[in-house]
């Protein structure tokens, strides 16, 4: 099996970029919750200077607790669902917007590695949110290869690339 094509850091400067120019032009501001990148999206989006006109907050929620405390998922929805879900991704993405100014916001949630993975949701299953405020949220999953490193630069490419259609409404 061939090794995924990964994306360096130059490559998800350039699409944090795109996006960036997007949203200045539209005045937007754009809010992540993330799990398994660990805070990696919002790093890459605040590496661009000059980001705090179209960037609000990043929130990273690891525990099933900070899911429910920061983003207002319910315990319900993590006790039925599990966290790496299109329930929790979607309550994610909403609550990302209510406890931020975002116009749009984008949520992560998935099984990053070594471990953690199970037959229904093996190593590399990310479950990606986005949202536009007064819009639905759609949810999208991926089953990404490669180690722990692999499935996140997979996920921080993924996740930006979902925001753009979000910056056209």
């Amino acid at each position: 099996m061939d090794s995924p094509r990964l994306p360096n850091d130059a490559e998800l400067g350039v699409l944090a970029q795109q996006l960036a120019d997007v949203l200045v032009a539209k005045r937007l501001l754009v809010s992540t919750a993330e799990s398994c990148t660990g805070g990696w999206i919002a790093k890459t989006l605040t590496d661009i200077a000059g980001s705090s006109a179209w960037f609000d907050c990043g929130m990273v929620a690891y525990s099933y607790e900070a899911k429910q405390a920061m983003l207002g998922v319910r315990p319900q929805t993590l006790e039925k669902e599990g966290a790496v879900s299109r329930e929790t991704v979607i309550e994610m993405v909403s609550g990302a917007l209510v406890h931020s100014a975002a116009s749009m916001a984008v949520a992560v949630t998935g099984i990053a590695g070594p471990g953690g993975g199970t037959a229904d949701k093996p190593v590399g299953t990310v479950w990606i949110g986005w949202k536009r405020r007064g819009g639905y949220p759609t949810a999208q999953v991926f089953h990404f290869a490669g180690d722990r490193e692999a499935v996140r630069r997979q996920t921080i490419a993924a996740a930006l690339n979902g925001l753009m259609p979000l910056t056209q409404g």
